[in-house]
């Protein structure tokens, strides 16, 4: 049993296990008061302000999170005292086998450990040229670290650190630990939004997941937006499919997408969707250089595919041929689908012709084409070629095609 301060100052027994061992301001600030604060980095710089300022030497925290990225396995994010904003640093998948990490308390907690605490002050032989020698060379002096336990078994960390001489007293650590149940709560909602958003971003693109966020979830729910559309595919990928080990077709597809994909995002386009060998992108005219982003995203992505056919060629593989349709038109962008299952995508004339000019390029035999309408508003025409009009399927006039040049 242990005992805490009612209201009125009476010293009261309190149960073991019940939480909180003893109400501080703190903890109602965290349950109740920071519903409005998006961010968790945001939370822990204020919440280690609050601990200075109720007497406990934070001179560093750190938040530890596993993600759902594509990129990264976790991030760490850090204070330290003086800082107005925390740190935030991602980690690649992989860091989790370096002995770096396998030595290293975060590593201890994953594994089970229900608390890892290090005395700095005096340092052993272990310590040299490690974690600990790190923050001993900060001034540190004490370093704690505990679980965050969040639903399903997902565990996470949080560690406290001081600079006081001879480190934290019971006092203090009782004071932190209380926090961790409080904590553990406000950081998993965190957590679980930025996931979603993530997730939502991985499997959709950045626009539409903030539509999808903001409630576009309904069934026809959607807008109708001017756009240049860009549909790219992949040329002879049955054939690669049929006769190529599984592990290296996939990688094939990691690598064209790659090289096609990275431009366009950087020059602000939005895929849409990846099917199959394609992909389907669109650049909204809301932004007035939408056209020359698409044409720049376009150069990059061939200038990167003939680096990676080199790569393919030096070690005795066929290059990679595409073909790139290019059109602009007001397209339908919104929710398709069964009841159940929706699909956030582009849909209208100006898509199909994308797709016939995309499908042209087989015929014509040149790796990009653009319809008429698109490079007289982008202001392109004298550096295209001009091939002439063609009859595109399940379209009704000709449209005039262009090509870049060729070299």
């Amino acid at each position: 049993m242990s005992s805490f301060l009612n209201k009125a100052g009476t010293a009261v027994e309190a149960e073991e296990g019940v939480w909180p061992i003893r109400r501080r301001r703190i903890l109602d600030w965290l349950v109740n008061e920071t519903r409005g604060e998006r961010f968790i980095d945001n939370i822990l710089v204020e919440m280690c302000e609050k601990l200075l300022a109720s007497g406990v030497p934070v001179a560093r925290a750190t938040l530890h999170f596993r993600t759902n990225h594509p990129q990264w396995i976790g991030a760490r994010i850090l204070w330290k005292e003086g800082l107005a904003e925390a740190k935030i640093n991602t980690f690649a998948y992989g860091v989790e086998n370096t002995p770096e990490f396998l030595k290293s308390p975060v590593n201890a907690i994953h594994q089970g450990v229900e608390e890892v605490r290090k005395q700095l002050e005096a340092a052993t032989d272990g310590d040299k040229d490690s974690f600990y020698q790190e923050l001993r060379d900060d001034g540190l002096t004490e370093y704690i670290a505990w679980p965050l336990e969040h639903t399903f078994g997902k565990r996470h960390v949080a560690t406290f650190s001081t600079s006081r001489p001879g480190g934290f007293t019971s006092e203090h650590v009782d004071f932190l630990r209380d926090l961790l149940p409080a904590l553990t709560l406000v950081s998993e909602i965190r957590l679980k939004n930025i996931m979603a958003r993530t997730l939502l971003q991985t499997y959709v693109g950045p626009h539409a997941s903030e539509q999808i966020l903001a409630g576009v979830t309904t069934r026809g729910s959607g807008a109708t937006v001017g756009a240049a559309i860009m549909i790219c595919d992949l040329r002879d990928f049955t054939a690669i499919s049929d006769l190529w080990p599984r592990d290296d077709v996939i990688h094939l597809l990691n690598d064209y997408f790659d090289a096609m994909s990275d431009p366009i995002e950087r020059y602000g386009g939005e895929i849409l969707k990846f099917m199959g060998d394609g992909l389907l992108a669109i650049f909204p005219l809301s932004k007035d250089t939408a056209c020359h982003d698409l044409l720049q995203a376009i150069r990059e992505g061939q200038a990167l595919m003939a680096q990676l056919n080199q790569q393919y060629a030096g070690n005795g593989r066929e290059p990679l041929r595409y073909g790139v349709g290019v059109h602009v038109g007001d397209v339908m962008y919104g929710n398709i689908g069964s009841r159940r299952r929706l699909d956030f995508t582009v849909i209208g004339p100006a898509v199909n012709v994308a797709s016939r000019l995309e499908t042209l390029t087989k015929e014509v035999k040149r790796p990009v084409l653009l319809s008429r309408a698109f490079v007289e508003m982008a202001g392109c025409a004298k550096d295209m070629d001009s091939l002439g009009t063609f009859p595109l399927r399940g379209l009704g006039e000709p449209v005039d095609v262009f090509a870049f040049p060729e070299r």
